[in-house]
């Protein structure tokens, strides 16, 4: 293959990439929430009794604490 044509296939593909990663983000950002999930909330009394260190409710409540 020719340098021209290798980079015009690298080229076509670079922005099929980038259109393929707009178009999934928007699409993404367009999807309603699923039923059940919209308020979600932190309850105290299963957090208080979890272990779950990594768990992102326990270390906003570490962060919090620590104020």
């Amino acid at each position: 293959m020719s340098k021209d044509l290798t980079l015009v296939i690298a080229i076509v593909i670079l922005t099929a990439l980038v259109a393929i990663f707009f178009i999934s983000f928007v699409a993404y950002r367009k999807t309603p929430m699923p039923k059940g999930c919209e308020n979600l909330k932190m309850d105290q009394e299963k957090c208080a009794s979890c272990s779950n260190e990594s768990c992102m409710f326990h270390k906003k409540e570490e962060s919090e604490d620590n104020k």
